[in-house]
């Protein structure tokens, strides 16, 4: 593990990349000599009384510019840290929700599932991203599914339904099933949650 500062690192990156939009080595290496030239004017109009003035206000000047970057670099990286902070609360929320959540497509590839929904289906997040809701359904359920979606592309609200999952023998676990449309794109949320009631 890598007892690395972010902030330095990120800092080093940052250069990295302004480094690499120059035009090549002979950009980089002409910046350089710029850099060294500027500082060699400055230090001519330091060095002269009648410019003295001049190049203390040139060099003020770019000391409160260095601290404005230095100020916009440390909020960047504070909203940074703020934002990395929300999407994992909002992962662990997603993931720890008591229901099973899921996103689909009309043909109801699963795109996104939580870890509940992936219990309630009987299998892991991984195992079942890219396979087809309907799939793991009784024919008669996916059906119910399909009708469904429909409903919700057509922009009516579908009712929630009990679906019967596909199992080889016994008793099928039973989901109630809610669709909305996924405000993101044209796909589909769907809340599944285990029917204690399986008639």
């Amino acid at each position: 593990m890598s007892l690395r500062d972010p902030q330095a690192s990120g800092a080093i990156d940052l250069r990295r990349r302004a480094l690499e939009k120059l035009p090549g080595r002979a950009g980089v290496d002409a910046l350089r000599q710029g850099a060294s030239a500027a500082l060699g004017v400055l230090h001519d109009l330091a060095s002269s009384p009648a410019t003295a003035a001049d190049a203390l206000a040139v060099l003020h000047e770019l000391q409160v510019h260095q601290v404005e970057l230095d100020l916009q670099a440390e909020e960047l990286a504070r909203s940074r840290a703020e934002l990395e902070q929300v999407v994992l609360r909002q992962t662990q929320l997603y993931d720890a929700a008591p229901v099973g959540l899921l996103t689909i497509d009309e043909r109801t590839t699963l795109h996104e599932l939580n870890q509940t929904g992936a219990a309630l289906l009987g299998g892991g997040v991984q195992d079942l991203l890219g396979r087809p809701l309907d799939s793991l359904l009784m024919p008669d359920s996916a059906d119910a599914l399909g009708a469904m979606l429909a409903q919700t592309a057509a922009g009516l609200a579908a009712p929630s339904r009990p679906l019967r999952l596909r199992v080889a023998d016994g008793m099928p676990p039973v989901l109630q099933a809610w669709v909305t449309a996924d405000p993101a794109g044209a796909r589909f949320l769907v809340g599944v949650a285990e029917l204690a009631d399986r008639r």
